[in-house]
């Protein structure tokens, strides 16, 4: 079962891929999640933290998804097309 981080403010998107069976937690801009990004398959963040937690120097294998108007349904299927 894949691992997904998701920002906290996205709940309709973090319940619609928990019903699909994706394992997901939700995390907090306020938290350091750098080295812990390592064991998550993908990261889910709202548009307005494009930048998240320095994401774009982070060396992870992570997926990261901007879901910035994006529906859970968009979500999903960008989760399956790149996992």
């Amino acid at each position: 079962m894949q691992r997904i981080a998701i920002e906290e403010n996205l709940t309709p998107i973090k319940n619609f891929l928990s019903d699909k069976g994706f394992n997901v937690e939700s995390i907090s801009i306020n938290q350091k999640y750098t080295e812990q990004m390592r064991n998550y398959d993908a990261l889910i963040i709202a548009g307005s933290n494009r930048n998240f937690l320095g994401i774009s120097d982070t060396n992870t294998k992570a997926v990261v998804i901007d879901a910035n108007g994006m529906s859970p349904e968009q979500v999903y299927n960008e989760l399956r097309s790149r996992l």
